[in-house]
């Protein structure tokens, strides 16, 4: 018989099923996923891409590094958040943009993104869009002077991109865009643009190796682009091909890299699956309205924020029902 007297019980709060993977190495795989979009990066813009890189990198773990050092909290850098949002705010940025521009989007990134409420799992925006929309708010000029990739410099576009030229919605500007950018182009990453939403084949490989490692799931990368692929193929402009159309829209700009990077962000993206189907949805009806109808020919970061900002209410809401609780109690189930 047992000796219940003698037996050791230990007390402690749930969760009280334990998993190998912890915070590091969770971001460990991110990183691992973002190589290959940083390596088409450095072939197609050459060392600076790099350089700029390891600025916002540095600056980011110097400054979660300086903020906890000052406030007296545990340091956590060592936990890999700081360097892959210095990595995700880089890639959304163009590679000849000014050091102290990377060091500026870094700050508002890390300590008034993230810090400010808490640290990582507490903020409820993702850290390196916020980043990012901080720069294109004040230095629009800057993050708008995009280099072209070495395999398309005597394109007579100068530094303009697909996305910019794609704005302009004529029938002009859409044979000058397919005339110098292939749907080949588009997918392999052979446009201008930031560093990391120009190779969306690079995005994919990063995309289906965090799917397979359980990282993330597959409910808001399809969402989102599915979404995007829908509107853009039934709302093309006149006069354009609608395949044509939507893939030049699938394939360019930041979609890829928002919906597979930054949209699912553990702690600004809703955990129920119905949850992150109708936040993917969010997303993409919000891109494809700020691409067409907004001032800027990019609506990826933007819609994204603005759906991070409703994931509390599709928390709220979209929550499954207590086991064992009958239909008429769902409701006071969920409060």
């Amino acid at each position: 018989m047992t000796d219940y007297k003698n037996l050791k019980l230990i007390a402690s709060s749930s969760p009280h099923i334990r998993s190998n993977e912890d915070t590091r190495s969770i971001m460990l795989d991110v990183i691992l996923a973002l190589l290959p979009a940083l390596a088409w990066a450095i072939y197609s813009f050459g060392f600076k891409a790099l350089l700029t890189t390891v600025i916002s990198v540095v600056a980011c773990v110097f400054w979660e590094w300086a903020y906890r050092k000052v406030m007296k909290k545990n340091q956590m850098i060592g936990d890999l958040s700081a360097v892959v949002t210095g990595m995700l705010l880089a890639l959304t940025c163009t590679a000849n943009l000014p050091w102290w521009l990377l060091i500026i989007g870094a700050f508002f990134a890390i300590v008034v993104v993230k810090q400010l409420y808490g640290g990582i799992g507490c903020n409820f925006l993702n850290p390196a869009l916020g980043g990012r929309a901080i720069l294109v708010a004040s230095y629009a000029g800057f993050m708008g002077n995009y280099s072209l990739p070495k395999a398309k410099l005597d394109v007579v576009l100068s530094t303009a991109t697909p996305m910019q030229i794609m704005k302009e919605g004529t029938v002009e500007q859409w044979e000058i865009l397919t005339s110098n950018y292939s749907v080949g182009d588009m997918f392999l990453g052979n446009i201008g643009g930031a560093m990391g939403e120009v190779s969306a084949l690079a995005l994919l490989l990063g995309g289906a190796y965090l799917i397979i490692r359980k990282v993330i799931s597959w409910h808001i990368p399809v969402a989102y682009i599915g979404t995007v692929l829908v509107l853009s193929l039934v709302a093309a402009p006149a006069g354009i091909d609608a395949v044509q159309y939507m893939l030049y829209s699938v394939f360019g700009g930041g979609l890829m890299l928002g919906a597979i990077f930054m949209a699912t962000d553990y702690a600004t993206s809703p955990v129920t699956k119905p949850g992150q189907l109708i936040y993917g949805i969010g997303c993409g009806l919000l891109t494809v309205f700020i691409r067409r109808f907004g001032s800027f020919p990019e609506g990826v970061c933007y819609s994204i924020l603005i759906m991070n900002c409703t994931t509390w209410l599709l928390d709220k809401y979209i929550r499954p029902t207590i086991y064992g609780a009958v239909k008429k109690e769902k409701k006071e189930a969920a409060k």
